[in-house]
């Protein structure tokens, strides 16, 4: 047999999972559809993942942590839960860092930023041998039995393992190809992501502002190299339809609309980036392994971003796996036995169902509209607000500590 692993997308799962191997003696192969060159400079995408401080000494441990840039890394300290519209009407409940053990409840990280930190890591020099990385070629056949996996490449080439894994996406093709379902949750919202500059300091707080017909996010960024103003991330999230005007405006009238839709709370917000979409879809696999066969990342569980455990709950998958397939290799098991496929099923499950109903409840409540949705989350932040035991739990859940 030719390799050990093959790991279907070079995302930042995938490269992760390929670090976490390196030094273990398995000879690991990532195929990967976009170019070497996206993958070595990835472009600003709109995203800015809230990683937890379980996350952050994870990615230590990988040897992402230093590559971020430290100008890249900004502390979150606190969270702002908002309902309702500006003034009298409005609910809040805010979680203090004051509630966790640290300083911070977490960090802010670009996406581009963690992927060219996943891909020096992985393929870096360093410890162990560098895995192999095929570029520019998708998946077209998978084909398991109980000796080894196969996969066919676009350009005709066919590979053998003994495990392949899928971090190709939460729409993962190969994850369709080996025959497993997964309930998708199209909630009917998309959400508009870009960087701005505001008048008034953030104070290092994240919001998520539940309004009337709208969702607003706001993730506290470091200042501004350019103008040295407060800077964040800016996250609207409408309906489907109401998403295309907002990303066809002048900059000016953009400018302009996000200031009106933030109720003034920042002063005048000015746009520091590009605009980007993402249509909101929630994933869970049905089975998160099979014949040689499992599934990491957002191919296992993609979650609605309300919570921020996406990428998060993707170190998880990665840090199990990686760790039982280190320990069968150094004791001179099969990496891909039953046993082993169904004991990283059962934990990641574990670690992954809660949150994943819990973050579905929530984003079906906060997009409904009919006065009763309104009146029970508004009951909810202001009952949260004056329950200490509750802000304890959630800054628990930011954390990654709980």
């Amino acid at each position: 047999m030719e390799l050990d692993l093959i790991i279907v997308g070079a995302g930042p799962a995938g490269l992760s999972l390929a670090r976490a191997l390196r030094g273990s003696g398995l000879r690991t192969t990532l195929i990967e559809q976009n170019s070497l060159a996206s993958l070595e400079q990835p472009a600003f995408d709109g995203r800015e993942i809230a990683l937890t401080q379980h996350s952050a000494e994870l990615m230590r441990q990988l040897g992402l942590w230093p590559l971020l840039g430290e100008a890249n890394i900004a502390p979150l300290r606190d969270a702002l839960v908002l309902d309702g519209g500006v003034g009298v009407d409005q609910s809040r409940m805010r979680i203090s860092h004051r509630l966790s053990p640290r300083s911070e409840l977490g960090f802010l990280v670009a996406n581009h930023h963690i992927r060219r930190a996943a891909f020096e890591a992985a393929m870096g020099t360093g410890e162990g041998e560098v895995p192999t990385l095929i570029c520019g070629e998708q998946v077209t056949g998978i084909r398991t039995d109980a000796d080894s996996a196969r996969i066919t490449l676009s350009g005709g080439r066919t590979l053998a393992a003994r495990l392949v894994v899928a971090a190709d996406s939460r729409h993962s093709s190969t994850r369709r190809a080996m025959g497993i379902a997964a309930d998708m949750h199209d909630y009917g919202r998309t959400m508009l992501v870009c960087n701005m500059t505001h008048e008034q300091a953030h104070e290092e707080t994240a919001w998520e502002w539940f309004d009337h017909g709208q969702t607003l996010a706001l993730l506290p960024m470091n200042p501004d190299p350019a103008s040295g103003l407060p800077r964040s991330s800016v996250v609207l999230t409408l309906p489907h339809q109401a998403i295309q005007p907002m990303l066809e405006m002048d900059e000016t009238a953009f400018n302009h609309e996000l200031t009106r839709r933030f109720g003034g709370q920042l002063g005048d917000m000015r746009l520091v980036s590009t605009r980007h979409a993402y249509p909101l879809v929630g994933v869970w696999a049905r089975r998160f392994v099979a014949q040689r066969f499992a599934v990491v990342g957002d191919a296992a569980v993609g979650m609605h971003p309300v919570t921020a455990h996406g990428f998060n709950l993707g170190l998880r998958s990665i840090d199990a796996l990686s760790r039982a397939l280190i320990q069968a290799q150094q004791g001179g098991q099969d990496i891909a036995s039953p046993q082993l496929l169904e004991r990283y099923q059962q934990v990641h499950q574990r670690a992954a169902r809660g949150l994943f109903m819990a973050t579905h409840a929530v984003a079906t409540l906060y997009t409904r509209e009919h006065v009763p949705a309104r009146w029970l989350r508004r009951g909810m932040v202001e009952l949260g607000e004056r329950f200490t035991p509750f802000k304890r739990a959630v800054a628990a859940s930011l954390t990654g500590l709980g």
